[in-house]
């Protein structure tokens, strides 16, 4: 098995800039051996972080043993480029570096961002969104696809005398992904469909069939064949995405501040400009922003209304 020796390289680059902080964890289990040298599970920790990604869902013993088997690739590749004497020199120094900053910067992430966004911060999140949230209405319906009215007028005469629909569909719509399986869509909200198609099939009881919809892919006889409240989704269902974009959004505002504390200088004359222009069209964004709330504003106190918020609204008295 030989994956990625670029990663490799990197990921034993950064085992070594790493050395000093993990020195704590050189007793963690021996997952292997190299030539005497032993292979961790801190070891397979870093490694799932540079390349778990790339595993995509494999079962629990089979990821591991990729892990180990790309760490024992590391480590040959490593001790190949130690007999090379490549260990030293600026190109190595370079690399060493910028992989140092690289675990630095992961370090401080994990610490600083990530860990503030905990399970029950995320659940207390989801619990605030999930209040103001209704189920969603849902209706499963199949459908038959023709080119013109006159064909779908037929064809809804013969289901209003008892032929079957799904029958029918298979024999005559034009939807390929559909008529295989009588018509069926399955549930869909609203949204899903082309505005005329959704308004006539959410006007439908269950059981019922449409007269010819005309959209822009043809003409649709409808049935619905049944109707539900979509449930909301529960928490472990969208914990990984919350607790995803609070972390994503946490990460943005620290760099953010990072940034107006620091001093950046562009050189590139290139990136400088376009740095530059960036920065003026947000600046000018959050102006025009400020200006329209500004105005709003302004418009309600010249019509006598407070603004939301403003000091003294809880207990104005209502006009009478």
């Amino acid at each position: 098995m030989f994956l990625r020796p670029r990663l490799g390289l990197a990921l034993a680059l950064l085992g070594a800039a790493l050395a000093g902080t993990c020195s704590a964890l050189a007793q963690d289990k021996v997952m292997a051996t190299v030539d005497g040298k032993s292979i961790t599970e801190a070891d397979l920790k870093l490694a799932d972080f540079e390349i778990g990604t790339d595993l995509g869902n494999l079962p629990p013993v089979t990821k591991r043993r990729v892990l180990i088997e790309y760490m024992i690739e590391n480590q040959l590749f490593a001790d190949a480029a130690e007999k090379e004497k490549l260990s030293t020199g600026p190109a190595f120094e370079q690399r060493l570096n910028y992989w140092r900053r690289r675990a630095l910067r992961d370090t401080y992430f994990d610490q600083t961002v990530k860990s503030s966004i905990s399970e029950p911060v995320a659940k207390t999140f989801y619990e605030d969104q999930i209040k103001g949230m209704k189920p969603e209405e849902e209706v499963q319906a199949r459908h038959i696809l023709v080119d013109s009215e006159d064909k779908a007028k037929e064809l809804a005469d013969k289901i209003a005398k008892g032929e079957d629909f799904a029958k029918l569909a298979k024999e005559n719509s034009k939807d390929p992904g559909s008529k295989d399986d009588g018509g069926m869509l399955g549930f869909f909200g609203k949204g899903q469909m082309v505005p005329a198609f959704e308004e006539a099939a959410f006007r439908l009881k269950k059981g019922e069939v449409s007269p010819p919809v005309k959209s822009q892919f043809g003409y649709h006889l409808i049935k619905v064949e049944d109707r539900r409240n979509k449930k909301l989704p529960s928490f472990d269902e969208v914990k990984d995405r919350i607790m995803n974009s609070m972390i994503q959004r946490k990460a943005q505002e620290v760099a953010s501040a990072l940034r107006t504390g620091a001093k950046i200088e562009y050189l590139d004359p290139e990136v400088k400009k376009l740095a530059e222009d960036q920065d003026k069209a947000q600046a000018d964004q959050k102006k025009a922003m400020e200006a329209q709330i500004k105005g709003q504003i302004d418009k309600m106190e010249k019509e006598g209304k407070s603004p939301p918020g403003a000091p003294g609204t809880e207990q104005a008295e209502p006009k009478k």
